[in-house]
């Protein structure tokens, strides 16, 4: 059993790997993967190729890397902590609050003509504001309610709440804007900058340190909180940990990437499926893996196809969820 497992971690590794150099070839111009080594390495390159690869197509690879490993994980925690197969990284309303930070800055702000003031936090800035938001609320409430269930329907109840007040001002809005925003809900890989890395990169390694934290927790969520509770288990610290984890890796996503669906959703099952164990500390870095190397996929796909990313994860993640709906009957 061990050795399966090493050996599916070993192929799972190597095939991350090969698509993260395949996704540096292919682009509006394709370029030699000995020419993309040459200019990963330093060595002999042109100059043009050298630019192309490391200033666009790197940090675009990163962002898939990061975002799958981050959108999986995160949806590890949640469907763990809800008992729920169908929960995802965006149960608590995350992507929602983010949505209504960027619906305010894109659609709001012009109504009532202060876009000056608020050019200067970025459509990236106030995603995070909004999802941190929601986390907030649903941290205060959390600490008031006991029962996980309360919890999601309350996060349920915010994400309509918000999505209500997104459509009112995207009926108010002007053509331009609204353009604007709706190509943001269709999620890209490629707009994020070399600055925006500098935070995208930090904040998604501390998500995945704190899930890594959370290991034995999830562990013991497993078998339902009463149990967790007699072993010890601290609940409101724990649910706390799982919340800010999931914020950090779903939130920062979302505010950089836009929201990026089934990708959350389908890979942890992709995780139990391959691996076919529950055990957190195989499922964690299982999943880190196998999301990484999907997003790295997708990204290929909607390159060659030139279309929107959430249309490929869509394809990709929606027969899982059918697999998954029919297997719990």
């Amino acid at each position: 059993m061990k050795s399966r497992t090493g050996l599916l971690f070993l192929l799972l590794g190597c095939l991350t790997v090969m698509l993260f150099l395949l996704d540096l070839t292919v682009g509006a111009v394709s370029i030699p993967l000995r020419q993309v080594w040459g200019a990963l390495s330093g060595g002999g390159c042109p100059p043009s190729v050298a630019k192309i690869v490391i200033n666009i197509r790197l940090v675009k690879a990163l962002v898939a890397l990061l975002a799958g490993a981050a959108l999986s994980v995160s949806g590890l925690q949640m469907q763990t902590l809800f008992r729920n197969p169908l929960a995802g990284p965006y149960v608590l309303g995350i992507s929602s609050g983010a949505s209504l930070g960027v619906a305010i800055f894109i659609l709001g702000a012009p109504l009532l003509g202060i876009t000056a003031t608020l050019s200067s936090l970025g459509v990236a800035g106030a995603a995070w504001i909004g999802s941190a938001a929601v986390l907030a609320a649903i941290a205060i409430a959390g600490h008031r309610i006991k029962d996980i269930m309360v919890i999601l329907i309350l996060g349920m109840m915010f994400s309509s709440g918000i999505g209500a007040v997104v459509q009112i001002l995207q009926y108010l809005s002007n053509e331009e804007s609204l353009k604007t925003f709706v190509i943001w809900t269709m999620g890209s890989l490629g707009d994020v900058t070399g600055a925006q890395l500098r935070i995208l990169i930090p904040s998604v390694v501390a998500g995945l340190l704190l899930a890594v934290a959370a290991i034995k927790p999830l562990n013991l969520l497993l078998f339902g909180e009463e149990y967790a509770t007699t072993m010890g288990l601290n609940l409101r610290r724990s649910r706390t940990l799982l919340f800010v984890s999931t914020t950090l890796l779903a939130g920062t996503v979302t505010a950089f990437c836009g929201p990026i669906g089934f990708i959350g959703l389908a890979m942890p099952h992709v995780s139990r499926m391959l691996f076919n164990n529950s055990d957190h500390r195989v499922l964690v870095p299982a999943t880190i893996l196998s999301g990484a190397a999907v997003l790295l996929l997708c990204d290929l796909i909607s390159k060659a196809f030139t279309l929107p990313i959430n249309a490929i994860t869509a394809l990709l993640g929606i027969p899982v969820v059918v697999w998954v709906v029919l297997r719990q009957r």
